[in-house]
């Protein structure tokens, strides 16, 4: 009994005394880092706001930048709806004068030459017909106003995919630091064996002299990892628009793999969906606008105007007062420009042909993104389900080249093969995963359904759509919509 308890005595005492030496190793050896985090990395963790990805991708569409100035772009070209709504409503001008005038060619007749004149008036005027001018421009205002409203897609689209990216990039470099430190940690515990065994003479300096320079080499990739973490975590930051404060990620790399939709399904979605071509459409449904304002620029055009008010001539002698008013219809008709007219059919005209050329191009970029997109996240598919057993068969590879090294069936080069093989599985592994899950988001991003379940804040105002009719242009002036900054 008592030979047993000290046999296990001293065989603890030789578990404490390896694993004593594994983390000396780790911590006196010089260029080789420690296995745990930075004191500074500690000490500021508390600092961290950590997001999970439904999180970053909620605060990237409140907080990004671009998407703040896609926000601010759609509130300026409400303004532009409003200055060209404008033109169709009745415009009122109240007016008010005082003059002191001196005239003495009518002295002969008696009339004195000094007087002074006072006019108070509120005028109005009002189109009556323009040619089309008027109304097409406020078409035009709310088909810019609608492109504010796909520009705002766009930039929402790009910073979602750029934040799945970074987010997943996180992920992958935590995983690979974390493989890197294993490693390091197997060659440490190598070190130790070997010199154990160079005590006990069944290996030489050349082993112990092996095993350091192996163990040393491992630091530079445990260095290279933890970098590559700070860097991406720093791009989320930056996406995130946090200034001043670290992000970190929180998540898993797990990749379900699902046969990726169909390219004529994926394209058709994405003819539908994506934001770039509604722009289009919409810039295009500006520039045909333009050319009808285009023709009406030597068209007759009528207007109403009015004007009621009062006058009050003092002559010094006598005072003379009343009441005026005023109205009339009043035509014009440019007869000659110069054919100024012409020239500007003739530009806005090759807009509009251009933009149904860039829509074609368009169209076929789209076409080629899509079969990309479709073609990538197959090939992740195929590649995570390639490496599912990979990282099994490694780690039992590495387990029998260490146990017929102890045993000295076995090499050291056996050893260091199957561990490289092991990293090697890990590394793919890890990467595959990540590809997977971007190119997910990137296939999504091609279709235009990229972040069709965040829903906007509550604080975010909702989008003014036009009226269109002139009683609906009456009621949006009445309700004061749009509503606009001072």
């Amino acid at each position: 009994m008592s030979r047993r308890f000290a046999f296990g005595v001293a065989l603890l005492a030789a578990f404490l005394a390896a694993a004593c030496a594994v983390v000396g190793l780790l911590f006196l050896l010089p260029g080789v880092p420690s296995l745990g985090p930075p004191a500074a990395d500690a000490a500021d963790s508390a600092a961290v706001e950590i997001f999970t990805l439904d999180e970053a991708l909620r605060t990237a569409v409140e907080s990004n930048r671009d998407v703040g100035k896609a926000m601010e772009l759609r509130t300026s070209l409400e303004g532009k709806y409003v200055e060209e709504r404008a033109a169709a409503l009745p415009q009122f001008l109240a007016t008010a004068e005082a003059l002191r005038a001196w005239d003495g060619s009518q002295s002969i007749y008696g009339v004195p030459p000094a007087s002074d004149r006072y006019v108070v008036q509120v005028g109005v005027s009002q189109p009556l017909y323009s040619y089309g001018a008027i109304a097409a421009g406020i078409r035009a205002a709310g088909e810019r106003l609608a492109t504010a409203d796909d520009r705002l897609r766009i930039a929402r689209h790009a910073v979602l995919l750029d934040v799945y990216a970074a987010f997943h990039d996180i992920l992958l470099g935590r995983e690979l630091n974390r493989i890197a430190l294993e490693d390091q940690a197997q060659k440490a515990r190598h070190l130790v064996e070997a010199r154990k065994k160079y005590e006990a003479g069944t290996a030489t300096d050349y082993d112990v002299l092996a095993a350091e320079v192996a163990l040393r080499n491992a630091g530079p990739e445990v260095v290279r990892t933890r970098n590559s973490v700070r860097i991406f975590r720093e791009r989320l930051r930056f996406l995130l628009g946090r200034d001043g404060r670290e992000v970190d990620a929180n998540g898993e790399l797990s990749a379900v793999v699902a046969d990726p939709p169909d390219y004529d399904d994926a394209l058709g979605t994405a003819v539908e969906r994506r934001p770039e071509l509604s722009d289009l459409r919409h810039r295009r449904g500006t520039a045909e606008e333009m050319v009808v304002i285009a023709r009406a620029g030597n068209r007759p055009r009528l207007d109403l105007r009015g004007a009621l008010g009062r006058q009050e001539v003092d002559f010094g002698v006598v005072d003379i007062a009343g009441k005026t008013w005023s109205a009339g219809v009043f035509a014009s008709w440019p007869l000659f420009d110069g054919l100024r007219a012409r020239g500007r059919v003739a530009q806005t005209g090759s807009d509009a042909r251009t933009l149904r050329i860039e829509e074609a191009q368009l169209l076929n970029a789209i076409a080629l993104e899509v079969r990309d997109a479709v073609n990538a996240a197959r090939e992740a598919g195929e590649i995570v389900n390639a490496l599912a057993g990979a990282v099994e068969q490694a780690d039992r590879l590495v387990a029998m080249a260490e146990k017929g090294y102890e045993y000295g069936v076995k090499t050291r080069l056996d050893v260091d093969d199957a561990q490289l093989n092991r990293s090697r599985a890990l590394g793919n592994l890890a990467r595959a995963r990540r590809d997977r899950l971007v190119a997910g988001a990137a296939l999504r991003h091609a279709t235009g359904t990229l972040g069709d379940g965040i829903t906007p804040s509550k604080g975010e105002k909702p989008a003014f759509r036009p009226a269109g009719p002139t009683m609906g242009l009456v009621g949006e002036v009445l309700r004061g919509a749009p509503t606009l900054p001072e």
